[in-house]
């Protein structure tokens, strides 16, 4: 039965992390966007868990961090395990996030369940939900030249299968200017795309296991990220909402793969054998669950792929695990799969509003493979820093219990997200950056303490940055502010060409005790809230230095611009004014 034909500007193939990301961010910005998922309902116990601390960054630029925050565990420190001569014994604990520049200096863990759900009741409030269950039966893109670079052509058809239940099944066609396939790992858009995955799987198997601890549990550290080895294998365990807790158990593949497939076997294992296994590691410690409180349970061999493009003629996208699969315990899977979108939604949006070239989503591609393989390449030392047997006494190949604490320690600040750096494009020009030499263009806006020169409030500045699509022009003026002003207020710079694209915001240097800041320029103070201090709070004990923490000088000044994302797009000296103009010509229409 066929319910008939429908256009939209962008169709989202897959609800999970990447998106439902994906989706609120379309819909918050005015986009018509629809999403579609196989499954009857969101996931209710499992999968993935862990956000780092630059993904709750990207939630609270999107005001859905409190939630998060509120409801997950947070892990704070990582305990190490090695084989002693009673067993497994602590050789330390440290800091569970090294970055030395992350805002949150914690991970947070919550299930994926609840994680989308945070993004589907946001995606409500604008009216939008998910079309279960709605599977993709062909899509057909269009080979016109002339079509594919008009972004107000629907170049995609996608037909679609209503499985709602009780009812016969329906299909539709949807004409689509742009499709994002987030269907997993198995994805149905990337097959069809003919795209294939380049990399390997690897000879390392592990269980996973969710588990409320029973009054048995005599093991300190269940509250704690903690790495187990033994020498009966290894171990992880990973602190989870509530009192629960996950537990990575290393397998041998004669345990888990069938002789005669050679693929695994869910029958040959089950949870309670996961445990039998990881009580051996964790001797002279006891782990035991409540009983019936398995919640979550599976076994997997460590896949580590690329896909060779992640685009079809920037008219279709993938997304998440679509396009890159790693090991699960470094906590990157579901931070890459939301990074993803969130790095890919503005762009859409600036291309559907008019704002930008189409040429500006080439930048996707090239911005997410790039970090795609580099994640790869972090997952094969970590992973195999993981699964190997430690060198004990100058025996042995594995690592020592020094060099894989150390390891930890130095892979933090891109297990984190905040090392994450954008090379040179369109949209990230490093020309001028010794202006601003310790806010490196291509990475994340530095989080620093400001005070609003209206009313003394303390806030982030990174809470200026929110992701509501528009460029953030931070203006550090020196003691050029009225020269600054003459220079936004000419009717051939940018600012006027395009203004419902940019957000002004003016960090001055002086004290929030003499500061009058309707003395500023009206051009550099859109809104009282729009003008910052370089000064501490009321207490005297946060913020200041600004000027000295991003490397600009309180003479000269800089221009700092900050993408949608909330990544550096460039800096510029404030006597090159057509430096911006320069740089935002490069992918913006009406210049």
């Amino acid at each position: 039965m066929s319910s008939g034909v429908s256009h939209v500007d962008v169709l989202i193939l897959g609800a999970g992390p990447a998106g439902v990301m994906c989706a609120n961010a379309l819909v918050r910005a005015g986009v018509n966007v629809r999403i579609i998922d196989k499954r009857p309902s969101k996931v209710v116990a499992g999968q993935a868990d862990g956000i780092q601390p630059r993904t709750i960054e990207v939630f609270q630029s999107y005001g859905l961090a409190d939630r998060l925050l509120s409801q997950a565990a947070h892990m704070i420190m990582a305990a190490f395990y090695n084989p002693g001569p009673n067993g497994i014994e602590c050789i330390g604990r440290v800091p569970d996030v090294t970055a030395p520049t992350a805002r949150y200096p914690f991970e947070v863990t919550l299930h994926q369940g609840e994680i989308e759900s945070i993004f589907l009741d946001s995606m409500k409030k604008e009216g939008l939900e998910v079309e279960r269950p709605t599977v993709p039966v062909a899509l057909q893109l269009s080979e016109d030249p002339a079509e594919l670079a008009d972004p107000h052509a629907y170049p995609i058809k996608v037909v679609l299968k209503h499985l709602a239940k009780g009812s016969e099944d329906e299909t539709e066609t949807v004409h689509a200017k742009f499709v994002v396939g987030t269907d997993g790992a198995h994805s149905w858009v990337r097959k069809t795309l003919g795209i294939c995955m380049d990399g390997e799987q690897t000879d390392f198997f592990w269980g996973v296991v969710d588990i409320i601890p029973s009054e048995k549990t005599d093991f300190p550290d269940t509250r704690n990220k903690s790495a187990i080895h033994s020498t009966n294998g290894s171990c992880m365990v990973i602190p989870r909402e509530g009192d629960k807790i996950r537990v990575y158990i290393q397998l041998s593949d004669t345990d888990v793969v069938d002789p005669e497939t050679g693929r695994i076997d869910l029958c040959r294992y089950g949870p309670e054998r996961l445990l039998e296994v990881a009580k051996k590691t964790f001797r002279p410690y006891t782990i035991d669950a409540v009983p019936d409180k398995i919640e979550w349970w599976t076994i997997y061999q460590i896949g580590q792929r690329v896909a060779s493009k992640f685009t079809a003629h920037e008219r279709v996208f993938i997304a998440g695990d679509a396009c890159h699969t790693h090991s699960p315990k470094a906590g990157q899977g579901m931070n890459a799969s939301m990074n993803d979108t969130h790095n890919l939604a503005w762009k859409l949006v600036h291309v559907l509003r008019g704002w930008a070239d189409i040429s500006l989503l080439k930048t996707y591609e090239f911005e997410r493979r790039t970090y795609a393989q580099d994640l790869i390449a972090f997952d094969k030392r970590f992973s195999a820093l993981f699964s190997e047997k430690f060198r004990a006494d100058g025996e042995g190949h594995g690592p020592t219990h020094d060099e894989f604490i150390g390891a930890f320690q130095n892979y933090g600040n891109f297990s984190s997200g905040v090392g994450v750096h954008y090379a040179a494009s369109a949209v990230t020009e490093t020309t001028y950056q010794g202006v601003a030499a310790n806010l490196i263009i291509g990475q994340r806006l530095l989080p620093h303490v400001l005070v609003r020169a209206a009313d003394a409030r303390e806030v982030n500045i990174q809470d200026l940055a929110p992701s509501d699509t528009r460029f953030k022009l931070f203006v550090f003026p020196g003691e050029h502010a009225q020269e600054v002003a003459v220079y936004l207020n000419r009717r051939e710079c940018f600012f006027h060409k395009r203004q419902d694209a940019f957000d002004v915001i003016t960090v001055l240097q002086g004290s929030k005790d003499t500061v009058n800041y309707l003395q500023v320029p009206p051009v550099l103070r859109p809104h009282w809230s729009k003008v910052l201090l370089d000064d501490t709070d009321v207490t005297g004990t946060r913020g200041g230095q600004i000027y000295e923490r991003y490397g600009i000088s309180r003479t000269a000044g800089a221009f700092v611009v900050v993408r949608p994302d909330g990544y550096v797009g460039t800096v510029a000296p404030l006597d090159e004014l057509n430096a911006l103009d320069t740089y935002f010509t490069r992918f913006m229409l009406s210049f």
